[in-house]
């Protein structure tokens, strides 16, 4: 797999702002800041997609999310709160390395996130949710 700026940042070779870091986990200040106090929580272990991780890693990724969400709420005061976590491009991730966005909101901050629902009857979604039984 090929370095991202992540793992450059976690080795030190890329200077951030760090706001959390521990043995599986680094959070630092996202550097196109769409709010103040936009902070990213990115796994140490370099792997692009939340599906690779296994359960107490994904745990503990978004343990410290949640931590640095009420951070960022009581010093900022933001009106709303997204985290946000996607996987490969068509899921919007833009970065190929498994990592949250926490990201305060205020009203009218230009952020937009938007999808065409589709509204299937019930017996649909049942039956998607019986393909589903974990």
């Amino acid at each position: 797999m090929i370095d991202t700026v992540f793992t450059r940042i976690i080795r030190r070779e890329i200077p951030a702002a760090v706001v959390f870091e521990d043995d599986q986990v680094i959070a630092f200040m996202d550097a196109g800041q769409v709010n103040p106090g936009h902070v990213l929580v990115a796994t140490k272990r370099q792997v692009e997609t939340l599906m690779e991780l296994d359960e107490s890693e994904a745990a503990h990724l978004f343990a410290v999310a949640a931590r640095i969400a009420k951070a960022v709420q009581a010093e900022f005061q933001p009106s709303g709160m997204t985290l946000l976590q996607t996987n490969k491009p068509d899921g919007w991730q833009t970065v190929p390395h498994v990592h949250v966005h926490v990201l305060p909101r205020h009203a009218d901050d230009g952020v937009g996130l938007v999808w065409p629902r589709k509204d299937p009857p019930l017996s649909e979604l049942q039956a998607l949710a019986k393909r589903l039984q974990v």
